[in-house]
């Protein structure tokens, strides 16, 4: 897919030239804005709910910055549909849709750990486009439009290329992944990690599949894989993590809802993967 093919629909109903890159230069900056709203909220103090379960963490900052990007969306593109994690959906009448997951990583977030983002993806007609995913902590920048590749901009150094893991075997791969808020699905999880772990070379927990997704981009670890993503999660990290060369699998999960990615180096995509359906790290276990 080409980066500047044009996209967007009018309110007129007429198309309208808009090229993958501006909408991938809008992206990197509602994140590193609302990069700002969740720095600034941290610093203040909030309020921590739950969720689905007593780990599933919501805080008012979340919400707070999820507004804040509705706001900006609303005020750069009011045609455009949003599909936040905290607000639900807005549709839209132009074909591009936001995809919004205001902080990645809430628990770390909540207790102190630097390793959370925002991550915004952008479609259109269905296809991410263009995504970012940016840590407010350590001003990690990860940017990618369709056909342009994947970049980490940091203030010292600017924009910087992503092209991947390192050339490791997959018996000394360095993998992360994450886990389920619900009790039963981590003993689920956990109960495929010892044969994993025979077979691989370690395994990280960082907490925000998203910088997971980028890690791999950027060659901090070897490979990631997860079950039980839902799209905010990975809809900008995947991409960024596709335009750094990296391969993906779903290992030919078809049903709905508790979503599985795989993502390592291309050349040992095929052995990863065999070994992750060996350890059926992707199916339920008794």
């Amino acid at each position: 897919m080409c980066c500047d093919q044009f996209v967007a629909i009018g309110s007129n109903g007429s198309p309208e030239p808009l090229s993958f890159a501006e909408l991938g230069q809008l992206a990197v900056e509602l994140a590193v804005g609302a990069g700002q709203v969740a720095k600034q909220g941290r610093a203040r103090g909030f309020r921590v709910d739950t969720k689905s379960s007593a780990t599933d963490l919501v805080t008012e900052v979340d919400r707070r910055v999820e507004r804040w990007l509705g706001a900006a969306i609303a005020d750069a593109r009011p045609e455009d549909g949003v599909l936040g994690e905290e607000g639900g959906e807005r549709r839209g009448s132009s074909g591009v849709r936001w995809v919004l997951d205001p902080i990645d990583g809430t628990v770390n977030f909540a207790i102190g750990l630097p390793w959370y983002a925002v991550s915004v993806a952008v479609e259109v007609s269905g296809q991410v486009v263009a995504g970012c995913v940016h840590n407010p902590e350590s001003g990690d920048t990860y940017h990618a439009v369709a056909g342009g590749g994947a970049f980490r901009n940091r203030a010292e150094s600017g924009d910087v290329r992503l092209t991947g893991p390192r050339d490791a075997p997959v018996e000394r791969m360095v993998v992360a992944t994450g886990f389920g808020y619900d009790a039963d699905r981590r003993r689920q999880q956990a109960s495929a990690l010892p044969e994993l772990l025979s077979r691989i070379g370690d395994i990280r927990r960082f907490g925000a599949a998203s910088l997971d997704l980028c890690a791999v981009a950027s060659g901090l670890v070897d490979g990631y894989f997860e079950l039980g993503l839902n799209y905010w999660d990975y809809a900008a990290g995947l991409l960024i993590a596709h335009e750094a060369g990296c391969a993906s699998s779903d290992l030919g999960r078809r049903g709905a809802g508790s979503e599985f990615i795989a993502v390592c180096r291309p050349t040992v995509a095929v052995e990863f993967f065999r070994v992750l359906s060996d350890c059926e790290v992707d199916l339920p276990r008794s």
